[in-house]
C-alpha cells in the first residue's frame, strides 16, 4: 500500500489525489461510455432493426432515423438484459441496484467506502440495462463508477477519512461531469447533491480540477463538442413569464417522477416479499411489463409508436429530435407520463441506470408541449424559433428541482447545449419548480445539512445522543463563568488566558442578551481595543437549548451554524440561563456513555457465556 508523505501540504494532498482521481475517472467513463455505446448498436441497431436518432445528430442525418419493422424481439432482448443484471446485482452487488448516484451519496455520508467490485459491477449492469431498452440514464452508473475509484484511490493512499470522502465526492463529479461533457457543471454537482439545502465546499476545487482532467481525457476519443447540437433559437424578456409558468409544470412532473418511482420501487419489492419469488427476476417483470406497454403504443398509432420508442434507453436522440422541432405536439404531451412510468419500471423494478437523462428527458418533453401549445395559441410571442427554449429552459428546470442542485444541473444543461443565452430564462423556470418541488427529491440518501451528515458528525453515533438530555452533560449555572455586556473585552481576554474556556455567556439584570466567544473578538474590527466594551462585540443572535433538549439537537445545532457553544435556558423562558454546553461537554459524555455501553456488553456476553457452559 502506498501513502502520500505525511510532510506534503494538505492543500497538496487534496490536489494529488484530485489529480490521480480525475485520470482515473476520465479513462473509467470512456470505457463505459464505449460499452454503453457499442452494447446499443448490437441490442437496438443489429438485432432489433432499429435506426435509433443519436444525440449530436445534425439535422439531415437525424432525419434518417426509423422505427424497427417489427417489435416483436423487444421484449427478448428486455428480458434478456434485464436477467443478467438481476443476476449479478443479487449475488454480486446489491448497492449496484437502481441508481448509482443515490448509492455514491450513500456511501459519502456513511463510511466513505464503495467496494472495489462496484466499479466493474456497476458498468457491466447499467450497459446491459440501458443498451437492451430499459428506461435509464449513464450519468448515475458513471457517478458510482468514478467514486468506487475515487473509493480505491484513497485505500490505496492511505488516506484520512476527511481526505477519502473528497476523493469520493471528487469521483463523483470528475464522472458526470466527464461523461456529459459538462466539467463545470460535474463539479459543482458534487458538492451540491449531496444535500438539501447545503454544500460541500470543500470539495469544490478538487472536483474542477479532476473533473477537467476526466473531460480532456475522454474528449481525446470522443470529442469536445456539446452532447447536443442546436439550430436556430432566441427568446425574449416578455417572454418570461411563459418561462415562470414552465417552472410550474415542471415541478408538477417533478412531484409526479418522484412519487411513481418510490410507488413503483416499493410495490415490487412488496409483490417479491410476498410471494416469495427469486429476487434476481424482479428487473425481468419491469422489463416484461415495459415492453408489453409499448408494444401496445405502437400497434396504436404511428404517433403512439414515437412516445413508445421515445421511452426506451437514455432517450437522448429524441431530446435532441425535439431541439429541431421535429417531434408531434401529440408525442410530447404524453412521452413526459410513458418516460416516467417507463424509467419507474426499470429502475424501481431492480435495474441499473441513472434518473438524470430521465428527468432531462421528462423535463425536455414537458417544456416542448408547452412551447408549441403556446405557439399554436399565439405564434407572434412565441413564434417556432422559441419551442426550442421551452426543450432546454424544461430539462434544466425539472431535473434541477428534483435533485436539489439548481446551481449544477443549470450549468451542465448549458454546457451540453453550448448556449449561454438562455441562463436568464432558465434560472427564472428553475427557480420556480425549486421553490415549489421544496425537499423532496430523487435521490433519498441527500441529508438536509452538514449537521445530519456522518462526514461532519465526526466519531458520535446518532442513537446514543439520542439517549442522553443536555441536563446529563452541561454545565450548571452555578459553575459558568458570566459575564455583564458593560465589562470590558480586556477582562474577557484575562479570562479564556485563565481558565482555558473560549465561550462565556452575557447577562444582564440575570436575564440572557448574548455570548461572547473568541470568534467574535478575532471577527470583530474592534478586537484590538481591550478597553472597548463586550456588548459592542457580542453575539445577539442566539442559538440555544433546553435541559431537555438532547445531546443529538445540540450537535446539530452547532454544526448547522458552525459554533461550539450553547446557552441552555428554561423551557419556559428562553432568556433564564440554566447551564452551559460546549463541544467538550459532549465529547466527555458521550465518551462516558459508549465506555458504559461497552462494559455492559462486555458483561453481558460473560453472563451468556457462564449460562451456556453451565
Amino acid at each position: 500500500m502506498f501513502s502520500i508523505p505525511s510532510f506534503v501540504a494538505p492543500t497538496k494532498r487534496i490536489l494529488l489525489i484530485a489529480i490521480v482521481v480525475g485520470i482515473i475517472a476520465g479513462i473509467g467513463s470512456l470505457l463505459f461510455f464505449e460499452g454503453l455505446k457499442w452494447g446499443t448498436a448490437f441490442f437496438m441497431g443489429y438485432l432489433l432493426k432499429y435506426a435509433y436518432p443519436q444525440e449530436g445528430q445534425t439535422i439531415t442525418e437525424i432525419s434518417q432515423w426509423s422505427g424497427p419493422d417489427s417489435l416483436v424481439l423487444l421484449i427478448p432482448i428486455l428480458c434478456f438484459g434485464s436477467l443478467l443484471t438481476g443476476i449479478l446485482v443479487t449475488r454480486y452487488a446489491p448497492e449496484a441496484e437502481g441508481h448509482g448516484t443515490d448509492a455514491a451519496i450513500k456511501a459519502y455520508h456513511g463510511e466513505g467506502k464503495i467496494r472495489r467490485r462496484i466499479p466493474l459491477l456497476k458498468a457491466l449492469t447499467a450497459i446491459l440495462t440501458i443498451s437492451t431498452g430499459g428506461s435509464a440514464g449513464r450519468e448515475g452508473p458513471s457517478a458510482q463508477i468514478s467514486a468506487g475509484f475515487g473509493s480505491m484511490v484513497a485505500e490505496m493512499l492511505n488516506l484520512t477519512p476527511k481526505e477519502r470522502r473528497i476523493a469520493l465526492t471528487t469521483g463523483i463529479g470528475a464522472g458526470i461531469g466527464t461523461i456529459f461533457k459538462a466539467p463545470l457543471g460535474g463539479a459543482i454537482l458534487a458538492a451540491e447533491v449531496l444535500y438539501t439545502r447545503d454544500f460541500e465546499a470543500e470539495a469544490i476545487v478538487p472536483a474542477f480540477l479532476a473533473s477537467i482532467i476526466g473531460y480532456s481525457i475522454f474528449g481525446i476519443f470522443e470529442g469536445y463538442n456539446p452532447i447536443f447540437t442546436l439550430a436556430s433559437q432566441w427568446w425574449t424578456v416578455q417572454q418570461i413569464p411563459m418561462f415562470l409558468l414552465l417552472g410550474v409544470v415542471c415541478a408538477g412532473f417533478g412531484h409526479l417522477y418522484i412519487s411513481t418511482f418510490y410507488w413503483t420501487r416499493e410495490r415490487f419489492k412488496v409483490l417479491f416479499n410476498r410471494f416469495k419469488l427469486p429476487v434476481f427476476l424482479k428487473p425481468v417483470s419491469g422489463a416484461i411489463l415495459l415492453g408489453i406497454l409499448v408494444i401496445i403504443l405502437a400497434h396504436i398509432s404511428p404517433e403512439g409508436e414515437m412516445v413508445g420508442l421515445a421511452s426506451l434507453g437514455s432517450s437522448y436522440g429524441y431530446t435532441q429530435l425535439m431541439l429541431y422541432s421535429m417531434v408531434p405536439l401529440a408525442v410530447l404531451i404524453l412521452l413526459p407520463f410513458m418516460k416516467i412510468l417507463a424509467t419507474s419500471l426499470t429502475l424501481g423494478s431492480g435495474g441499473s441506470g441513472g434518473v438524470f437523462a430521465p428527468g432531462l428527458m421528462i423535463g425536455a418533453s414537458a417544456g416542448g408541449a408547452l412551447g408549441m401549445i403556446l405557439h399554436l395559441i399565439n405564434p407572434a410571442y412565441i413564434p417556432l424559433e422559441t419551442v426550442p427554449v421551452f426543450v432546454i429552459v424544461g430539462m434544466i428546470s425539472l431535473f434541477g428541482a428534483v435533485a436539489n442542485a439548481p446551481i449544477a444541473v443549470l450549468i451542465m444543461v448549458v454546457e451540453m447545449v453550448g448556449s449561454v443565452t438562455i441562463l436568464v430564462p432558465a434560472m427564472a423556470a428553475v427557480g420556480v419548480s425549486n421553490l415549489l418541488t421544496g425537499e423532496k427529491s430523487i435521490f433519498h440518501e441527500q441529508v438536509p445539512t452538514k449537521a445530519q451528515s456522518g462526514a461532519h458528525r465526526g466519531e458520535f453515533d446518532r442513537e446514543t445522543l439520542e439517549g442522553i438530555a443536555v441536563q446529563d452533560a452541561m454545565s450548571p449555572v452555578s459553575k459558568v463563568i458570566s459575564l455583564s455586556p458593560d465589562d470590558s473585552v480586556c477582562l474577557v481576554r484575562k479570562y479564556m488566558a485563565e481558565t482555558d474556556h473560549t465561550g462565556y455567556p452575557v447577562l444582564e439584570d440575570s436575564r440572557l442578551v448574548g455570548i461572547i466567544t473568541n470568534h467574535d473578538l478575532r471577527n470583530s474590527l474592534i478586537s484590538v481595543e481591550l478597553s472597548q466594551m463586550i456588548r459592542d462585540v457580542m453575539t445577539t443572535h442566539l442559538h440555544v437549548v433546553t435541559p431537555e433538549s438532547t445531546l443529538e439537537d445540540a450537535l446539530v445545532a452547532m454544526v448547522t451554524y458552525s459554533i461550539n457553544h450553547l446557552p441552555v435556558v428554561e423551557t419556559e423562558s428562553s432568556d433564564r440561563l440554566v447551564g452551559f454546553l460546549t463541544r467538550t461537554d459532549i465529547l466527555k459524555t458521550y465518551s462516558r456513555s459508549s465506555h458504559s455501553c461497552n462494559i455492559l456488553a462486555i458483561e453481558d456476553q460473560t453472563v451468556s457465556s457462564r449460562t451456556i457452559n453451565n
